[in-house]
């Protein structure tokens, strides 16, 4: 695992110890926690298949089908984004807001889906919440359905800018880690993204804001008079976001909320009372 992890190094994969570590487990069926149970002549030669991989910067997620998010282990795999660690917060911050409204079964809705992560960590962590997760893409779609069956996460697919009409003024709070990048970043950004990653769910625009543009309207007509919005956005857009939902777009209280790391990490705004 020493040589793996230098050869993950020399790669320029940012966390080579860790994903090491993670591949031997993988390969040998145990937790990271228990590889000292695997004695050296039992060590599989399939590991340097899989380090291999991994240092061509194949997401560690697609050699394992595995991701992990909050309580969750996810499934995931070409065709679907993979869930972030900073995404985490996001959801943290959503799940404390719902906890705390004066509601006994609220509603949330998760815009642009992908694995189904957020969607499956509000309905885990606030039982009584009837939550729906929306997917355009029919190749992620299928990622989130596998993800979120036998759980109560209500999967649907379309756009979200145009998404569940009939929910229209009932829903307690709207989030979303929407596509967010500048086309004109594509060169910036990590190849384990951009190679692997679908381009729908990481670019929107000149300014990487177009989706996030079309989620204020759809957020502002399915959300009740009080309801929130969460929405993710690049640590360089936290002066930009928070300005979509303005006052004059029928919004209060919009704010811009920085993740572990102290930088701008999601905006957050309360549709105003009539």
């Amino acid at each position: 695992m020493a040589q793996a992890t230098q050869r993950l190094a020399d790669a320029g994969v940012p966390s080579p110890r860790f994903d090491a570590e993670e591949l031997a487990a993988y390969v040998h069926g145990v937790k990271r926690g228990e590889l000292h149970r695997v004695k050296d002549i039992d060590f599989d030669a399939r590991y340097w298949e899989a380090v291999a991989r991994r240092e061509a910067r194949e997401p560690l997620q697609h050699i394992t089908g595995r991701a992990f998010f909050r309580y969750l282990e996810l499934q995931v795999g070409p065709g679907v984004f993979v869930p972030r660690p900073e995404t985490e917060s996001v959801v943290g911050w959503a799940i404390d807001a719902v906890r705390a409204m004066d509601v006994v079964e609220p509603i949330v809705v998760d815009l642009c889906s992908g694995s189904g992560a957020i969607a499956l960590a509000m309905a885990q962590e606030v039982p009584r919440s009837r939550v729906h997760a929306v997917e355009l893409s029919e190749d992620a779609l299928a990622w989130t359905r596998k993800n979120a069956e036998g759980s109560r996460v209500t999967v649907h697919r379309g756009d979200a800018l145009s998404a569940l009409p009939e929910l229209d003024g009932q829903v307690d709070l709207v989030i979303s880690n929407p596509p967010y990048i500048p086309l004109t970043e594509w060169e910036y950004v990590a190849p384990e993204a951009r190679d692997h990653d679908p381009e729908m769910a990481l670019f929107s625009g000149e300014d990487g804001l177009d989706t996030i543009r079309g989620i204020e309207r759809t957020a502002h007509r399915l959300l009740r008079p009080g309801g929130l919005v969460v929405i993710e956005h690049a640590d360089t857009q936290g002066g930009q976001v928070p300005w979509i939902f303005s006052e004059e777009s029928g919004w209060a209280d919009a704010a811009d909320h920085p993740d572990l790391n102290k930088r701008p990490r999601f905006a957050t705004a309360r549709k105003a009372m009539p």
